[in-house]
């Protein structure tokens, strides 16, 4: 430490001056001046650098976990606490969660014979066999936008979206329309969401029969019945919209354009690489309809 500080202030003050105050020896400082560094040390140096640029181009809200990941994706193989404590000695924060509170109103009933097919079940060995859908509501200067989503639970990516400034049965059609679209097969997909009466309208309801998806819904007031939906709202918000005021509809579209498709969808893709889970071909996979 006596040397560092030597170190530090060498151009304000003479060494062999700094080296007498701080009781130790000039030739001392200069051998551990001219020391190389070891190999542990550059190695936390390029790592470092590495977690300053993805933190950087994350606009500061990759946390220690999600920074792990990103890593592992580049080769690195440095563990997780490593990257903490790196994150941590140097300042480096992820964007923190707030607490939820209150709850969403309870919708109405579901339409005869559906029901909940998930039972909470988010797990996917597959792609296309387990959907999710829901809405969210975003802050603008012109007013609220919403955004509707379909996630597969087999790679988390969020395969169909729409926006607009009213919540209605028409952004829901797109959003699942856009999903469908990138199909592979034509097998049964279970589409599973809450009670809301956009999802339990005619048209949407003859529109999955149409696609071969079958309708699940939540149970009334059980939000974590569709908590990988609202999972992936509350890292939008917590990772983009909350920080951000937008002043139009037109600029928190774009924002949100990039978001999911610049930064959530990339970050999934990767992930199922990295696991070797990627879907190989068109083979018609099980699933259980009850």
């Amino acid at each position: 430490m006596r040397y560092q500080a030597i170190q530090r202030c060498r151009n304000d003050f003479p060494v062999r001056m700094m080296c007498r105050c701080l009781k130790v020896s000039p030739s001392g400082y200069y051998a551990w001046a001219c020391r190389k560094p070891s190999a542990r040390r550059s190695d936390n140096d390029r790592l470092l650098g590495r977690i300053r640029e993805i933190h950087e181009d994350s606009q500061g809200i990759l946390g220690a976990p999600r920074m792990h990941e990103d890593l592992a994706d580049a080769g690195e193989t440095a563990s997780k606490n490593r990257v903490a404590r790196l994150m941590a000695t140097n300042g480096l924060y992820g964007w923190p969660r707030k607490k939820r509170r209150g709850q969403r109103g309870q919708p109405g009933l579901p339409p005869p014979g559906v029901r909940n097919l998930l039972e909470r079940d988010f797990t996917a060995l597959e792609p296309e066999t387990k959907w999710v859908t829901d809405i969210t509501e975003l802050k603008t200067g012109e007013g609220k936008l919403y955004l509707c989503v379909v996630i597969d639970l087999f790679s988390k990516l969020v395969i169909g979206w729409s926006m607009h400034h009213q919540q209605d049965r028409q952004m829901v059609a797109r959003a699942v329309e856009m999903a469908i679209w990138q199909r592979r097969g034509g097998w049964s997909v279970i589409l599973h969401s809450d009670r809301g009466s956009q999802f339990r309208s005619g048209d949407y309801q003859r529109m999955l029969k149409r696609n071969t998806l079958l309708c699940s819904m939540s149970a009334v007031g059980h939000c974590g019945d569709n908590a990988a939906c609202e999972g992936f709202f509350g890292m939008l918000k917590r990772e983009r919209t909350n920080r951000r005021k937008y002043p139009t509809l037109d600029v928190a579209r774009a924002d949100v354009f990039d978001y999911i498709e610049r930064f959530h969808n990339p970050r999934m893709r990767r992930r199922v690489a990295r696991q070797d889970l990627k879907f190989s071909g068109p083979l018609k996979p099980s699933v259980e309809t009850g």
